[in-house]
């Protein structure tokens, strides 16, 4: 289980670093639709192969779960990341990451109303945990708080949220690395659409800024991805969205230490129960019945965290909410 553990806290290092990364790469000239193009093309490169074999071995995804993916890495999970990494470009990295962690209680709160969760009083205090912490993350915005960036990471949340629940349609059915590989393919591809259309794709950015491209795709997709897997298979996925907490903690300390960017005292005071609102997000999602589980899916590449909803319950019948994942790969 220490080992599962570790794992999880792998990934989410991985993942809490990737709006650090994002910010030097911005620095070195790198634009939005450049640098997400890249950060999907290659992760897709490492992932796709392995979808080939294990769909040689099983057979492909049907016609209409693969009509879903496209969906969820052309549009929801493009949005999703245009509009995450968009926000740290106004605020810090470490509220921008603070931020995106409304989802859980969202995704809590869409799922009662619409029926597929009974309400509870955990969901209930899950929102007010999560949007008093963030009352008290912004405080009062002014020279100091870009209201376009907070807009934007609460944006990212809400189409996270959209990502996760339409997610759950097809997670069942598709192995959650071959989701991950058809998600950050299709990603790719809208931002090669994107910044062809916009001009914005432009790769005569200084070198040292291909350190952070490979770094994002490969510490903050591919290895936070696979740990994330590896450590939900060891202590199952509700300990593993919960340990994925970790998550913003690391971005508000690497923002502390690489971008002289911390929080207040307050701030942090939010911080606490944003994730406590979080936590209470994770664990109000019922347990599944006893019987054969379907596969959990692919994590956010998502907190941009992801690029797969994320686990679905497994043989030890924890409940989680969906995730990147995450996020599946926020995230």
């Amino acid at each position: 289980m220490v080992k599962g553990y570790l794992l999880i806290g792998l990934s989410a290092t991985g993942f809490g670093l990737m709006p650090v990364f994002a910010t030097f790469a911005y620095r070195d000239g790198l634009t939005l639709a450049t640098l997400l193009f890249l950060r999907f093309a290659l992760a897709a490169a490492v992932f796709v192969p392995y979808a080939i074999r294990h769909a040689r071995r099983t057979g492909p995804p049907k016609r209409a779960d693969l009509l879903r993916l496209v969906v969820l890495g052309g549009v929801l999970y493009t949005a999703q990341s245009a509009l995450y990494f968009s926000s740290v470009k106004h605020i810090s990295p470490a509220l921008a990451a603070l931020l995106l962690y409304v989802y859980p209680a969202l995704v809590a709160t869409v799922s009662a109303v619409v029926g597929r969760d009974r309400p509870s009083l955990a969901i209930v205090g899950s929102m007010v945990a999560s949007f008093a912490g963030v009352s008290l993350v912004l405080g009062r915005i002014g020279a100091d708080l870009d209201i376009v960036g907070v807009l934007q990471v609460l944006g990212a949340a809400g189409v996270y949220t959209a990502y996760i629940l339409y997610g759950d349609r097809v997670s069942a059915r598709v192995h959650p690395v071959v989701m991950t590989a058809c998600v950050s393919a299709a990603a790719a591809v809208s931002f090669l659409l994107y910044g062809a259309a916009t001009g914005d794709l432009r790769l005569g950015f200084a070198l040292r800024g291909w350190l952070w491209v490979l770094a994002l795709a490969l510490i903050s997709t591919v290895v936070a991805i696979l740990c994330f897997f590896l450590g939900m298979t060891l202590i199952g996925p509700t300990r593993a969205s919960i340990g994925s907490m970790l998550e913003p903690v690391v971005s508000i300390v690497a923002s502390a230490v690489f971008l002289s960017s911390g929080l207040t005292w307050l701030q942090l005071l939010g911080a606490a129960l944003v994730l406590t609102g979080a936590t209470a997000g994770v664990l109000s999602r019922r347990p599944s019945p006893p019987g054969p589980q379907p596969a959990p899916p692919p994590r956010q590449l998502s907190r941009d965290h992801g690029t797969a909803p994320p686990p679905q319950p497994s043989r030890d019948h924890d409940a989680t909410p969906p995730r990147s994942g995450q996020p599946p790969p926020r995230r």
